[in-house]
């Protein structure tokens, strides 16, 4: 199913692997095989699953060898009768099925050389909007369950009578809050401006979220903004010559 029909069916083309993160310009291209790519909650794929993902990268800093596996999943509810169900939205005209859970196992080692055990954790989250109060830790399941969930084997020559840890109780499994999202975001826009007045409603939407920019902010903001008004003043006099 083209990207293009599950855009206009209001759910964004969800990137299991996140291209601008690979490798290679061959494993970029390879982001784009629609295997890749799910029907996701708009909500949940710009804010709770973008802030699961900024964490993942935040990984790379503290441990040399980070190995993540994403999925979707569509999982049964119980009725109030106890019996289960499976219900789930499909869209486009060959009705592809939206999920109702995407899943993400995460295993890290700080160096190949490192006698530290592994760290491992898996994670089931709903394919819905998710507020800034939830924790990753609170959707975390055992890797076991996870595979009866899927129907798959998750790092198979993985010796699991080793010493496996937790990665919450290794690492924090803190996501950004509001705060910190909020100005990650605005800053990026800082980049995407292409003009004044788009620049300054990047920093007018920031003040009306109720987040105050901080230094880094303000540096970039006021970089381009000298960049963006020298191009217009020279775009101006390019004008008037003409």
């Amino acid at each position: 199913m083209p990207c293009r029909m599950i855009r206009q069916s209001g759910c964004p083309d969800g990137f299991l692997n996140i291209y601008p993160r690979t490798r290679s310009s061959e494993a970029m291209a390879e982001t784009f095989y629609l295997s890749n790519i799910v029907p996701q909650n708009f909500e949940n794929n710009s804010g709770y699953w973008n802030r699961i993902e900024m964490y993942c990268r935040e990984l790379t800093e503290r441990f040399e060898d980070v190995w993540i596996v994403s999925g979707p999943l569509t999982l049964p509810h119980t009725r109030n009768d106890g019996t289960k169900t499976v219900s789930y939205q499909v869209i486009g005209e060959d009705n592809v099925a939206v999920p109702s859970h995407l899943y993400k196992v995460i295993l890290a080692r700080r160096s190949p050389e490192s006698t530290e055990p592994l760290a491992l954790g898996a994670f089931v989250v709903p394919n819905k909007a998710i507020g800034f109060q939830s924790q990753l830790s609170e959707f975390q399941v055992s890797l076991h369950d996870l595979e009866k969930m899927s129907g798959l084997v998750f790092f198979p020559h993985l010796d699991r009578t080793r010493d496996i840890r937790n990665i919450c109780s290794v690492d924090t499994c803190k996501l950004l809050g509001f705060q910190e999202f909020t100005l990650y975001l605005s800053t990026r826009k800082i980049d995407g401006a292409r003009s004044v007045a788009r620049l300054e409603k990047v920093l007018e939407a920031l003040k009306s979220s109720g987040v105050e920019p901080d230094d880094y902010f303000l540096s970039r903001y006021g970089k381009k903004l000298e960049e963006l008004k020298a191009k217009e003043q020279k775009d101006a006099q390019l004008e008037k010559q003409s």
